[in-house]
């Protein structure tokens, strides 16, 4: 991922620094498993401990390029790096990687790698949570026009809107949480997994010290569908962003203006337009929701490997497991702040209800219809005339508010008091049910209206 959309906490953890401290982490484990078991001389692995823990404490600039030596002649990084450790370590280095394969190494180390960025993806996502529930609470009662289609359906709340997305996070944080679970497995199997040459208590041992579970049946790799499923995972997350961010994208169009992106001192919109105020932040979350998801693909593809193992699913995952975790845990963290001070126009909301003359309220008066005595069908086609009476002459000097025209029609006349239209053209009617949604969705009702 390039630099602009990286943040260094995340990016430590897929340098090859840490990538190599791994390594060695699971190497030193092994020779100590097989030395508890009496495979290699306990002397043997404690010089492998203390001599390997010094050198990688000391890792420098300087051993990039020495193991990048080693591999631009032997062709293969796992081996480079054990050369390394051999000329750090001595002659007890000959204890090292005993009866392993390449795939131990890697697959384990890509398991904790995946493992420490799903535990900052998840801190990024509590951060978005507490963002939504903030905003949800403080516009629980923030009357705004719902929209089906794109056009103006019925008021509904501002605060419910981000409730809403407040629960699909919640959702998203429980999937990511099971690909966590899934992702965080281990295998020290040696060639095709048989174990031939390791006790299967080799791979215990270094599993639970890295906190991770054992693979039932790894083939010499771990099994891909974990990792196909992982970055499932990432690709929902991904598009609960975006859904979000394309909601604050519309509410900040000039023609709407409910919300918008806060704009900071000295920012600017546009090289040739001084008054442009741009949804840049939201715009950006909207592509980085599609790089993450592009990873979804190539991670279902990586399933399918020949026989035991092959490599056709390291290039692919070189690439996606940086880049998509990366992208991801920056979206989070400026989603997160992009919520945080997001500004908020309640009279433009209201504004905006009123805006139609009215017939927003068509669906409350239809009901009022109904509850007089109406059939269903004469109320709505009552009430449909009015409401497109009151759209088609919107803005003319003939033009009447649906209220108005309501209370001319010689239908309604005598059968609905103007009370009870009064009562139906309410918008705060629509908030009536917060408290129990907001039960649902938080545990608790919220403020009282």
């Amino acid at each position: 991922m390039v630099p602009r959309y990286t943040r260094p906490v995340m990016a430590a953890i897929w340098s090859p620094e840490n990538r190599y401290r791994i390594w060695f982490e699971i190497e030193a484990l092994a020779c100590e498993a097989m030395a508890e078991y009496g495979a290699v001389p306990k002397e043997a692995a404690k010089v492998v401990r203390e001599k390997g823990d010094a050198a990688m404490a000391a890792f420098s600039d300087a051993d990039l390029v020495r193991i990048d030596e080693i591999e631009a002649e032997t062709r293969h990084d796992v081996i480079a790096f054990l050369t390394w450790l051999a000329e750090k370590v001595g002659p007890e280095s000959r204890f090292v990687h005993l009866g392993m394969t390449s795939s131990d190494i890697l697959d384990t180390c890509l398991a904790v790698q995946l493992v420490q960025a799903t535990d900052l993806l998840l801190k990024d996502l509590d951060d978005v949570l507490d963002a939504l529930r903030t905003r949800a609470f403080e516009h629980k009662h923030t009357l705004t026009i719902g929209r089906s289609h794109g056009i103006h359906a019925e008021p509904t709340s501002f605060g419910l809107k981000l409730a809403g997305h407040y629960a699909e996070f919640l959702r998203n944080k429980a999937r990511l949480e099971t690909a966590r679970a899934e992702i965080a497995t281990c295998a020290i199997s040696g060639a095709v997994g048989t174990f031939a040459h390791l006790d299967p208590r080799v791979e215990s041992y270094v599993a639970e010290r890295l906190g991770l579970m054992p693979e039932p049946v790894s083939t010499q790799v771990i099994p891909r569908d974990r990792h196909a499923a992982y970055f499932c995972a990432l690709g929902v997350i991904a598009s609960g962003i975006e859904r979000l961010a394309i909601e604050v994208r519309h509410l900040q169009r000039s023609e709407v203006r409910e919300a918008e992106e806060f704009f900071h001192k000295g920012q600017k919109g546009s090289s040739a337009m001084p008054h442009k105020r741009n949804p840049v932040l939201t715009e950006n979350l909207t592509g980085l929701a599609r790089l993450v998801r592009s990873a979804v693909i190539p991670a279902l593809e990586n399933v399918a490997l020949w026989h035991e193992r092959d490599i056709s699913h390291s290039s692919v995952e070189r690439n996606i497991c940086p880049d998509a975790t990366i992208g991801l845990d920056f979206a989070l963290a400026r989603l997160a702040g992009m919520m945080s001070k997001l500004m908020i126009y309640p009279d433009r909301m209201a504004a905006n209800i009123e805006s139609l003359g009215g017939v927003v309220h068509s669906g409350e008066v239809l009901l009022a219809l109904a509850r007089a005595g109406l059939s269903r069908e004469d109320a709505y086609r009552i009430v449909q005339r009015n409401a497109m009476e009151t759209w088609t002459k919107l803005g003319t000097p003939e033009g009447r508010t649906f209220r108005e025209n309501l209370a001319l029609d010689p239908e309604i006349s005598g059968r609905v008091s103007a009370e009870t239209l009064d009562a139906a053209m309410d918008s705060r009617q629509h908030l009536k049910a917060l408290d129990g949604l907001y039960q649902k969705v938080f545990g608790e009702p919220g403020p009282a209206l």
